[in-house]
């Protein structure tokens, strides 16, 4: 799930815990240049705090107003905006549009219930009728059997949605309308060696909303004050990956060059879901690896699995540079956009 989503959804939990009603504002639909895409939150409690954004600040005012009808009447609303030319240049757009907000109250119980099955790493999809206001938190794709006269369309939409991030709006032809909220685990990022391109890569990747891992069992290496704000592993790689485990949502890079750390690793990774796997080497030092994985009865197209040498071609030289090249093509795989 992404870092935001989750701390906005335990930020309104801790509203409700200090009593106060809460409403969530989600967005449905938006224009293209949006800051704020679908599935954006705007956290509001019923004494005036609040957390998000679901415009970038043009629609924020009316939002919030709107929430305090609903945490009084526990009635759900469907706003509709249309942004200026002038409004949208106001919040870096280059051109107005319209933006559509579900507003509902939240119940503590949900909220807890989408964090605990978050924190397992479990995905889950949110089903709303935007007709009726009726919520179903789906746990598993089978799960969408469940809904009340599923039609085919939605059905096949709520399976979609386990697959990836984000969210979809589904008009029937019957002329019911659903919002599909995708919430998946937060993404990943296990790091074998602390090395110095580590340091600048794990801050980075942490930005872009990446749990991040470093795992070392060199303590000199591993320590807090090269890396502040990352989680610190100082075991072996395969104690350490048994316990960590890696999911579709889990991207494994090794970057120490020797190969009684890197490789290890390296064939657990390539037993599992990981989404990226990446090894830091020369084209040379790639080519003697990938020999001794195959020995191990890997295959060439499991093999084919892991980037390396890894990163980007894009003359990267010092360790930010490498690691600028590293972090794109892994957000690439994950993003389908690059080989």
């Amino acid at each position: 799930m992404p870092h935001e989503s989750a701390q906005l959804l335990s930020i309104g939990l801790s509203y409700c815990q200090s009593g106060h009603r809460v409403a969530i504002a989600t967005v449905v639909k938006t224009w293209g240049s949006s800051p704020r895409q679908a599935g954006s939150l705007l956290v509001i409690s019923d004494s005036g705090d609040f957390a998000g954004s679901v415009s970038g600040g043009c629609i924020e005012g009316a939002v919030i107003t709107a929430a305090q009808k609903t945490m009084s009447d526990g009635i759900p609303q469907l706003l509709s905006f249309g942004v200026t030319q002038d409004m949208a240049w106001e919040v870096g757009l280059a051109c107005g549009g319209r933006v559509e907000v579900w507003v509902e109250r939240a119940e503590p119980e949900q909220l807890q219930r989408l964090l605990v099955a978050l924190s397992a790493r479990q995905s889950l999809v949110v089903v709303t009728s935007l007709s009726t206001g009726q919520r179903q938190v789906l746990q598993r794709p089978e799960d969408a059997a469940s809904i009340p006269s599923i039609a085919e369309p939605l059905l096949t939409a709520c399976r979609d949605a386990f697959s990836r991030d984000g969210a979809t709006d589904l008009d029937l032809p019957d002329g019911q309308r659903f919002f599909l909220w995708s919430l998946q685990p937060a993404l990943r990022l296990l790091i074998v060696g602390a090395v110095h391109t580590a340091q600048p890569l794990s801050q980075m990747a942490s930005q872009c909303d990446f749990d991040v891992t470093i795992i070392d069992p060199r303590t000199a290496f591993a320590t807090e004050a090269r890396f502040p704000s990352v989680t610190l592993c100082k075991e072996w790689p395969e104690p350490a990956l048994a316990k960590l485990g890696i999911d579709r949502r889990t991207a494994l890079l090794t970057l120490t060059h020797d190969p009684k750390l890197d490789e290890p690793p390296l064939a657990i990774a390539l037993r599992s879901e990981a989404f990226y796997i990446g090894a830091l080497g020369s084209g040379k030092t790639h080519a003697s690896r990938l020999k001794r994985l195959s020995e191990q009865g890997f295959s060439d197209a499991a093999l084919a699995r892991i980037h390396g040498p890894i990163g980007l071609r894009i003359g990267a030289r010092s360790p930010a540079e490498i690691a600028v090249s590293i972090l794109a093509q892994l957000i690439g795989v994950l993003r389908r956009e690059s080989p």
